[in-house]
């Protein structure tokens, strides 16, 4: 069995992309999903001098652990102003001064998921282009645009969007075995 991490990339107690996540990593064969939440990981704002005085946060620590024992992850990013959210550049940028190799070379099924129309477009392409950077291994991508019309009853209803979806959970599943 492969363990997998799904996580929204946003702090939001109803996050569309953590549901997205766990709705996703669910379809995976032979794995064991751990869906991580980032009000868990809740971290001071990274400041260079901050790190000096206190070093790196347990938070951060355990977060790395989580990416190193894990055999790959499915990752929905949220877009806000078309950005990446505060929460997941801080911890991201935490996790950055333990080890600039992030994601540690982990398969990566790199999605975003958005009420609007565009789908995350902007931040889909902007971590997109980054993770190579950061050690990330993004096998495959998806975005989800209009998430209330195209996701219902905990589930795709959209078919065409279901199919591409399912061609990229089989990419990404491919890169697991």
């Amino acid at each position: 069995m492969k363990k997998i991490i799904a996580l929204g990339a946003s702090n939001s107690k109803n996050s569309i992309n953590k549901l997205f996540a766990t709705y996703v990593a669910n379809h995976l064969e032979n794995t064991i999903t751990t869906t991580l939440d980032l009000n868990d990981y809740t971290l001071p704002l990274y400041s260079p001098d901050l790190e000096v005085d206190i070093g790196i946060p347990k938070n951060a620590v355990d977060f790395n652990q989580l990416i190193s024992s894990t055999d790959g992850i499915v990752l929905s990013m949220a877009e806000y102003n078309g950005l990446p959210t505060a929460a997941f550049v801080n911890l991201f940028d935490w996790l950055s001064r333990i080890d600039q190799n992030v994601w540690q070379n982990k398969p990566i099924l790199l999605m975003a998921v958005s009420p609007g129309g565009r789908g995350g477009a902007n931040v889909l392409k902007i971590i997109n282009d980054l993770m190579p950077f950061f050690g990330g291994k993004v096998i495959t991508s998806f975005s989800l645009p209009s998430f209330p019309k195209n996701f219902q009853e905990g589930r795709l209803i959209n078919e065409q969007l279901y199919k591409e979806l399912s061609e990229k959970i089989e990419l990404f599943q491919q890169s697991l075995n």
